[in-house]
Parts: C-alpha cells; structure tokens; sequence
C-alpha cells in the first residue's frame, strides 16, 4: 500500500489552472437577458424606448423617459434541460430555480423653468439578478481510447512546474492511476495504472451554484422634447459554487483486468468578488413616431478570491487536498456598443430593434505576469467580436398589452462550437390597473456547447444541448 501523502500548498501558489479557464472568464463577460418581465416579453429590445427600469441596462438614457415615479418588482422562475452525448450515450437533467429577478425605483422631477431647455430629471436604482448560475450537466459514456489517467501523467512527465502540477501528479498517484518508474536509464517516469484496452466506462457530474448580480444607480434627462441623456453607475457582486464529480470504471475494458476497477476525481471551487462597471447613453426623437438610440457599456472591472478542493478515491486509496485560499485577482470583461431604433404607432404599439457589438478577445485576467499573459493571449486567440440583435413589438388594447420578440447572440468563440449561438424567442402581456400595472413574460432560450472536462491530456468533450423556459411576472407601482 502506498504511503498517504498530505500535500501543503501555501497561499503563494499560482492560481489553479481549473479556475483560470476561457470558459470561467467566459461566465462574467456574457449577457443573460433577465429583468422585468415586459423587457423579456419584447426580448430586450429597448435601447430607443426606455420607460422601463430593465430598459436602463441597456441604455441609461431611458431613465428621462419615465413620465412619473415608480417602483417595481419581478419574480421569476426559471426550468433549464441540459440535454448531453458523449461517445454515443444521451443523458438529461433539469434544474428549476425561483428568484427575485429585479428591484427598483425612480424618482421623477419636472423643470418648471419655462425657459429652460431641461424639462425633466430622474434619479433611479435598479437591482437585476444578471445570471443565475444553478446549473446541472451529467454525462455518461464509453469513451474508446482515453482514460483520466492521461490527465494526471499529462502533469506527472510534462513540462508543468508549480505547486498545481506537484499536486495533480500526487492525486494520479495517491488515486493509483498512475505508478512511479524509470526509463532505463535512472530517470523517473511516471506509467499509467489503468487498463490499455480502452472502452472506459465514464460519468461526469457537473453542479453549479449562485448568482452575479448588478446594482445601477441612474441619472438621465430630458433636453427640450427631442433628447434624452443618462448615466449608469454599476456595482456588481457575484458568488459562484461548482462541484465537479468525474467517474471511471474499467469493468468493461478488455484485457486482463489490474487490480485498479474504479475511480472517482472531485474538484470544488468557491468563488466570490465584486465589480464597477458604468454606462452612457442617448435617445433622440428622429421624428415623432421614429426614436433612435446610441450606448456604450464599460468593461466591469471584477475583483476574485476563490477557494478550491480537490480530492480522489479509488478502490485501492485516495488522497484529499484540503481547501486552499488563493489570492485576490482580477478579471477585466470586454465593453459593449449598442444601437437601436424603434417606431411608435401613435397609441396602438411599437417595433424596436437593437443591434449590440461586443469584442470577448478584449477579456483580460490581471495582474499580466507571466501566468496570467498567458491565459490572455490564449483569450485573443479563441475568442471573436461578436453581434447580438433583438427585436421587440408591443401593441396595445384597452387597459391590456400585448408583447412578443425575438434574440439572437452569436457565439463568443471563433470555432463557434464550444459555446455556439444563441436564439431565443419570447411573449408577454400585461394589464393596466392605473397606478398599479401587472406584466407578465415568457422566454424560450437554446444554445449548444462542448463541455470539456479536463485542460489537458485528456481533452474529450460531451455535447451538450441547453434549454431555458422561463416565466416572470412584475408588479409596478407609481408613486
């Protein structure tokens, strides 16, 4: 029986690699439209109609817009099918979350200087729940060539120096998936422990957990009755928890069978920190019915301190790492362009359209020292600018509304599979009770994506396919 070893990693070790992935960035640099439930019904298409406080994510200039003081709030409840294949075997899970999706206020101030070209002022501030992060993936296959044992001896005779390569090496070999040699010729070489018939039996479990959400204070004014103008100040705070759980067994594997017959890898982040992020817009009436709209977005400048676990059982032993506390770092997503255009037919409805750009290649993680360099370089390379377009309707009547539109976001990756595009549609109504309005919405939301276990020697991945529905509901009251 080997020896357990207790690995004691101190808080000056590099970050760990399994937190520093694309696809980690790739969570804080990308929008989900949440809000209220008439900014979903039109699928977010509000950068030239404002009125509405979800509306002021996208353009801050829709604060002036606003004709009274008013405060709402939205409850959603959100059912994601995570549909995977991995080497010709489909599985499914479903998560379904309920949450406090947004909560604002604005107030409304009128300019009665008749000689004064300023004609209203508002002052808001809005919460939104940007992303919920409760997620399950699970996949489950026989993979022909590779085993998780290639993952380990990756670190165990590459070219990887560090606290985090030391300690994947010891977990192979703790786990009894790979055994320490020689060449021949004196030199340590690590060898595999597992089967080489292939047909490995493998399981992987993915659970995801938290939020990011985004605190913006709003100022925006109304100039003569053409113009209007705003300012977003944003305070961002996340908190994100993943557990990955990877099994393998090699009861199926031809061959002689060792005395290794299953395994199991289980990694565990805890991530939290908080961000600054701000926003400048315009709307201008082209004509009475016609409104066109301009806003730029800042990158969010994020704060990170995240805590990891790593631990690894077989039949043979195990080892377990203990929680390590890395230091602070920072994440710097990409700004963003937006421009709109929406036509209003008198009181019988509206069309909008936006069109938003947004370079993901500009993510940035610092401070850019040697490691962190090249994490970013390898950001540029995958990474693509990227168009997004919503289109919204609304038409109107009596006291009820009703509302549909239609998304679409291209893929933030320039092999457009490890996450693929997005399309979305979506339908509301609402009711007007006079100082009291009730919207109602409901959103339909699919993308495919390449979930890739591991970083390197064993890079297989499972497709997965991702279905969203939701529904949200908002109360608003004038004041």
């Amino acid at each position: 029986m080997k020896k357990y070893l207790l690995l004691a990693i101190t808080g000056l070790a590099i970050s760990s690699l399994q937190a520093q992935e694309v696809s980690d960035a790739m969570r804080y640099a990308q929008d989900n439209l949440n809000g209220t439930a008439r900014f979903r019904g039109m699928s977010g298409a509000f950068g030239a109609l404002g009125g509405d406080f979800s509306a002021l994510n996208v353009n801050p200039a829709g604060g002036a817009v606003f004709t009274s003081s008013q405060i709402a709030v939205t409850l959603s409840n959100r059912s994601l099918s995570n549909k995977s294949q991995y080497f010709g075997t489909g599985t499914k899970e479903n998560d379904n979350s309920f949450d406090l999706n947004q909560l604002g206020a604005i107030w409304v101030f009128e300019n009665n200087d008749s000689n004064s070209g300023w004609k209203r002022f508002t002052i808001g501030a809005n919460y939104d729940n940007v992303s919920n992060f409760d997620n399950t993936i699970y996949s489950q296959g026989h993979n022909p060539n590779n085993s998780i044992s290639n993952y380990f001896l990756s670190y165990a005779n590459g070219n990887n120096f560090g606290d985090f390569s030391q300690q994947q090496t010891d977990l192979g070999y703790q786990g009894f998936l790979i055994n320490l040699g020689n060449d021949g010729s004196g030199n340590a070489i690590y060898t595999r422990n597992t089967p080489t018939g292939g047909n490995y039996y493998q399981e992987n479990y993915v659970n995801t957990s938290g939020y990011n959400g985004k605190l913006s204070f709003n100022l925006a004014a109304q100039y003569n009755d053409r113009f209007y103008f705003g300012l977003n100040l944003n305070s961002h705070f996340t908190d994100y928890t993943r557990k990955t759980s990877f099994y393998e067994d090699y009861l199926d594997t031809p061959g002689a069978p060792t005395d290794l017959q299953s395994s199991r890898f289980v990694n565990e982040l805890y991530s939290y920190g908080n961000g600054f992020s701000f926003q400048v817009g315009a709307i201008a009436k082209v004509t009475s019915d016609l409104r066109a709209g301009f806003a730029y977005e800042s990158p969010t400048w994020y704060r990170f301190t995240e805590d990891f676990r790593q631990s690894i059982a077989s039949n043979l032993g195990g080892l377990d790492t203990g929680t390590i506390t890395y230091p602070d770092y920072r994440l710097q997503t990409p700004g963003k362009y937006t421009a709109s255009l929406a036509y209003v037919f008198g009181k019988i409805g509206l069309i909008s359209v936006d069109y938003a750009m947004k370079d993901y290649s500009n993510t940035k993680f610092k401070p850019n020292d040697d490691f962190f360099s090249s994490r970013n370089d390898q950001m540029e390379s995958l990474l693509d600018a990227t168009s997004e377009v919503r289109i919204g309707a609304e038409t109107r009547y009596k006291k009820w509304s009703f509302r549909g539109g239609y998304r679409f976001e291209q893929s933030p990756y320039k092999d457009g599979k490890t996450i693929g595009d997005l399309n979305s549609v979506s339908g509301g109504l609402g009711y007007n009770f006079g100082p009291i309005r009730v919207d109602a919405a409901y959103a339909y939301a699919k993308r495919d994506s390449q979930l890739q276990y591991f970083t390197q020697g064993f890079t297989d991945r499972a497709n997965i396919k991702s279905v969203s529905n939701t529904v949200s509901l908002t109360l608003l009251f004038e004041m």
